[in-house]
């Protein structure tokens, strides 16, 4: 899709990034202020649920508005979804308890799910694939530098200022990127009346909803809750797929997401998504109960891979062109298993070092596989599919995540409660031990032991995933892309 003569590429992508940064930053700076939060508002209980609905609302309404994108256009859809975000934000800064902010972070969620899928498609529009890499990788950047400045900005807004403001700094934000898109974007006018399919996209939110709620609870004490969710997600999916089949214009193409090579993408993404969900959550776990160094050194080795990932987006961005997209895409997808290599030797007297490298390595490999991803899946369908497709890809990706915080958690409680080494009392004990700032103490040494040959279950999974990236990315084709490219097809496959 040709932009409009009109359009200014230079500052729409800086409105792109704007909003972006909007909605990465928030993913970091609202842990940061939490403990505050809940000191003030109370509901200890309800603490994971501030994070869960933001992330249950981005997940399921991504491909709700990735699919009112292609109907109605990227800027309508863009400014509602930059205005719910912000009208989520100011709400959550008058949050009076937990479930109201529960709700308000919901409604954060909803407008991130527009944001996120829209921002990547329009860049799609505007630039050709041989430009587009170059932009991929300042993206990915945007995320590099919301993971590191986030909890900062949290650290001293909490200290100098009231933690509302962690919701409210998103408002200047919001309108400068909203008025960088009304100014600077512009589209051709569409003459057709579109069909919303309302009772499809009703039904696959609720869906998706329940799936994630249902792998939210799985494990907990109350099992029955869980199923219940997850017998409410059998019965509306289901449903949906009777809906999609009978619907004029289906909220949900399934010849759209069953062609090869985005079924195999996608299937990549999701155990991307898996991964990182591991390495994020089990890492600092690791260095500072097994290895007994600061939080700080926790912190340090998993930002590696903060450092990884937009290196790999950027080298991606500036080869593919020259060496082809799927060899790229394929080669830059082993990087995940080499770099979990070194989670699965690690042993008490490992170095912090071997696991930033790790964190490091595949990091690269996230970045290489995700930009390329992208590019492939946003090359091979036409421009009026172009946003249901990009935000087919940002799901996978979301729901690896939620994926990966049942499917280690399962692994590491497995191993747990199998441990020779944990005594009576050992969660307790556990749980101590995790909060020591580094202490060696001599009767913890059964529990840290515990904790190893757990964790090191754990990342033998995270290898086995990395693995699955690799055989997934194995599946995708040969594919003809970038016709204005500087390549020719033959040489971009």
């Amino acid at each position: 899709m040709s932009p409009h003569p009109k359009t200014s590429r230079p500052l729409v992508v800086a409105s792109v990034m704007a909003a972006m940064a909007m909605v990465a930053i928030e993913a970091t700076i609202v842990s940061t202020a939490m403990p505050q939060i809940v000191t003030q508002l109370g509901g200890l209980r309800l603490y994971s649920w501030v994070f869960s609905s933001f992330l249950l609302a981005q997940t399921a309404m991504t491909v709700v508005f990735g699919k009112l994108a292609d109907l109605y256009g990227r800027k309508p859809v863009m400014l509602a979804g930059i205005a719910i975000f912000l009208v989520g934000s100011v709400l959550a800064g008058y949050a009076w308890s937990m479930p109201a902010m529960i709700v308000f972070r919901l409604i954060q969620g909803v407008g991130a799910g527009a944001i996120q899928p829209i921002t990547l498609t329009i860049v799609g529009d505007l630039y050709p694939v041989h430009e587009r890499g170059k932009v991929q990788g300042w993206l990915a950047s945007v995320w590099a530098l919301s993971a590191v400045l986030g909890p900062m900005a949290g650290g001293f807004i909490i200290r100098d200022l009231s933690w509302s403001w962690i919701f409210w700094i998103n408002v200047p934000i919001g309108i400068l990127s909203a008025a960088g898109f009304i100014l600077y974007l512009h589209e051709n006018e569409r003459h057709a009346r579109p069909a919303i399919d309302i009772g499809g996209a009703a039904l696959f939110t609720i869906a998706i909803g329940a799936l994630m709620m249902a792998l939210t609870d799985a494990g907990s004490a109350d099992d029955s809750r869980a199923a219940l969710e997850l017998a409410l997600f059998v019965v509306c999916a289901l449903l949906f797929v009777w809906q999609e089949r009978r619907a004029a214009d289906p909220m949900i193409s399934f010849s759209l997401w069953t062609h090869r090579p985005i079924a195999a993408a996608n299937a990549a993404t999701v155990f991307c998504g898996i991964a990182l969900m591991g390495l994020t959550t089990f890492l600092p776990m690791y260095v500072q109960g097994v290895l007994q160094r600061s939080a700080v050194v926790a912190g340090f080795a998993l930002t590696m891979i903060m450092v990884g990932w937009p290196s790999g987006a950027t080298v991606a961005a500036r080869t593919f062109n020259r060496l082809g997209l799927r060899r790229v895409l394929i080669g830059g997808s082993f990087f995940l298993p080499v770099g979990a290599i070194p989670f699965v030797l690690l042993n008490p007297e490992s170095s912090p070092v071997l696991a930033g490298i790790g964190s490091l390595v595949m990091g690269f490999g996230m970045g290489t596989s995700s930009v390329c991803a992208l590019v492939l899946i946003q090359e091979i369908v036409s421009p009026a599919e172009r946003g249901s497709a990009t935000a087919s890809n940002l799901f996978s990706r979301n729901l690896g995540s939620t994926l990966g915080a049942t499917v280690f958690g399962a692994v590491l409680n497995f191993g747990l409660r199998h441990s020779p080494y944990l005594p009576a009392g050992g969660a307790d004990e556990l749980r101590r031990v995790l909060d020591a700032p580094g202490g060696h103490v001599s009767a913890d040494a059964s529990v840290r032991l515990a904790l190893q040959q757990s964790l090191h279950l754990t990342f033998l999974a995270l290898l086995a995933v990395a693995i699955a990236v690799v055989v997934a990315m194995l599946f995708v084709p040969p594919v003809k892309i970038g016709r204005v490219a500087k390549v020719s097809a033959s040489e971009a496959i």
